[in-house]
């Protein structure tokens, strides 16, 4: 089995609290796209990052700087998004880190695909982002099925916990030997599920935390998750798409 999450934005240095274990092992497309990167304007970067003056500066000044080799924050500290902050990636066990390092992979515009110990630096990079002037025209058309078939080598069970701008970097890629199930976390409002963007993020951290804390090898035991008030909806639910709900009216806890 393996479980796949999104990157969040804010990202930090943190080289004392762990060591990494290893390069990404998409390094030499990293260095590619780091290239592309620095060949781009103020103006051209800002449009590609959609964000304000201040944090095209901040980036910029990183990328102008970046050296993908050294000062490397492991992943899963690295990232400092809702997503993260529920699996509590600080301050796990042991054991639990080494059942993520093991499980848990983390698509990234920028690195491809990285395990929770993988060395990063900060950068941003989003999936959706529209390239300019290179021989190709998004990084879906970059990465093409590398991803995927990374993931497939790794295992014939996915846990989607991704974001549809990463997630379809695997879906697109799909055969019949691939269990591909994504969990989907909601409201029954108006007789519809509906999800909340981040109560969302907020869930997905949280079924991360469960399964390494309970050591979650066979996809079928995810229906026990019942945290933040969420519970296994099977009429809702079939093969590829497992569906928890939680009462509306209670706040989050």
């Amino acid at each position: 089995m393996r479980i796949i999450i999104s990157p969040a934005k804010k990202m930090k240095v943190d080289t004392d609290s762990f060591n990494h274990h290893q390069l990404p092992q998409f390094i030499d497309e990293s260095e590619c796209l780091k290239a592309y990167l620095k060949r781009l304007g103020r103006t051209e970067l800002k449009s590609l990052w959609q964000c304000s003056d201040v944090i095209t500066e901040l980036n910029h000044e990183r990328l102008q700087a970046m050296d993908l080799y050294s000062q490397l924050t492991p992943a899963i500290i690295s990232y400092e998004g809702i997503q993260y902050q529920n699996m509590a990636a600080g301050v796990l066990e042991t054991d639990e880190y080494a059942y993520l390092e093991k499980h848990l992979r983390i698509l990234s515009g920028f690195y491809g695909i990285l395990r929770p110990f993988d060395g990063v630096v900060p950068y941003r990079l989003e999936m959706k982002a529209k390239l300019i002037g290179d021989d190709f025209d998004s990084l879906y058309e970059f990465w093409n099925r590398k991803l995927a078939d990374q993931l497939f080598l790794e295992s014939h069970c996915i846990v989607n916990l991704a974001s549809k701008e990463y997630s379809q970097c695997v879906i697109k890629y799909l055969n019949p030997d691939i269990r591909f199930v994504t969990c989907v976390f909601g409201e029954m409002i108006g007789g519809k599920v509906i999800e909340k963007g981040t109560l969302v993020k907020m869930a997905r951290g949280e079924m991360v935390k469960f399964m390494a804390e309970n050591k979650i090898e066979a996809v079928e035991e995810l229906k026990t998750f019942t945290r933040s008030g969420y519970v296994f909806a099977e009429h809702l639910s079939d093969h590829r798409t497992f569906v928890f709900l939680r009462d509306a009216k209670k706040p989050s806890s």
